[in-house]
């Protein structure tokens, strides 16, 4: 079907924002000149994208299955277009990675420090998101690359590229407020005490709930978050019990100690990965060389 490219254009402006006076704005073109590219659009489709009122805007579920689409086609012409015209400068273009708060901070930034310095004039853009979150924005072409935790149930094992590193979670406490330290707890025996872990967003979340169901017992968090820094200062003053990546933690804080269990926590991996059916950029086989490779 031949279909102008900027029909679909001004279809993924109107459905980002869910206006047509916003998309007139963004494309700079009257909203009367939007709307009869959107009807333009729906015609040659044979189905309506939009459903119109007087107050809102809304995708129907054919166009709902069109944005899954276009959104990414966009986003990688965009980045194309990014890249071709820094390329001219610098050679490499520029890296979009995608990775969460705790992995920037515990992990990333010495590699971005490396890459930094041997391609100074490359432009980095770092974009936070869960572990969950940053798969999409893979599958949208909004980024070249992330780093998430895995397992991961939104990655395909086809987008991963490399495994760069090996963690367990640990439970913590403050020894002033949980009287436990050097004994062992079981899983069921957490269940009765305070727990403070990730939001229900997260891998880590998708991890520990599953863990406690093959033992048949239901994790009931007193808090989530999305901050692992955040539930280090709530165990810290004694709120709970939390649950964090062992990398999070300094050897030297006296104020916290690893809580042990009976049960053995199955270590996860940190993977970096690349959208498959996307172009891999040189600005991202230069970062992804820089990553250590688990054996």
């Amino acid at each position: 079907m031949d279909i102008n490219y900027e029909l679909y254009k001004v279809f993924y402006h109107v459905a980002s924002s869910l206006s047509f006076s916003e998309a007139s704005k963004q494309l700079y073109i009257s909203q009367s000149a939007v709307s009869q590219s959107i009807k333009t659009l729906e015609k040659k489709l044979g189905q309506p994208l939009f459903i119109r009122s007087t107050k809102r805007v809304q995708l129907t579920p054919a166009g709902q299955v069109l944005l899954k689409h276009v959104e990414p086609a966009m986003n990688l012409i965009q980045r194309g277009e990014g890249q071709l015209l820094d390329s001219g400068i610098w050679g490499l273009g520029q890296l979009g990675i995608g990775a969460s708060d705790t992995i920037c901070r515990y992990f990333l930034v010495p590699y971005l420090q490396k890459f930094h310095r041997k391609f100074p004039h490359v432009p980095i853009k770092v974009t936070n998101a869960t572990s969950l979150g940053c798969v999409n924005l893979l599958e949208q072409g909004k980024v070249d690359l992330v780093v998430t935790n895995f397992p991961n149930s939104r990655l395909n094992q086809s987008y991963i590229r490399k495994t760069v590193c090996s963690f367990t979670d640990v439970f913590i406490a403050n020894p002033a407020y949980f009287h436990f330290k050097g004994e062992a707890l079981s899983l069921a025996q957490l269940t009765e005490l305070p727990i403070l872990m990730l939001d229900r967003k997260s891998t880590t979340s998708e991890f520990l709930h599953s863990l406690f169901l093959q033992h048949q017992l239901e994790l009931v968090p007193q808090i989530e978050l999305s901050s692992n820094d955040l539930l280090i200062d709530l165990a810290r003053i004694g709120l709970g019990i939390a649950v964090v990546p062992d990398y999070c933690l300094r050897p030297d804080d006296e104020e916290l100690f690893v809580v042990q269990t009976r049960e053995s926590l199955p270590p996860r991996q940190m993977v970096a990965a690349v959208n498959p059916t996307l172009p891999v950029t040189q600005a991202t086989r230069e970062f992804l060389s820089l990553l250590p490779e688990l054996g």
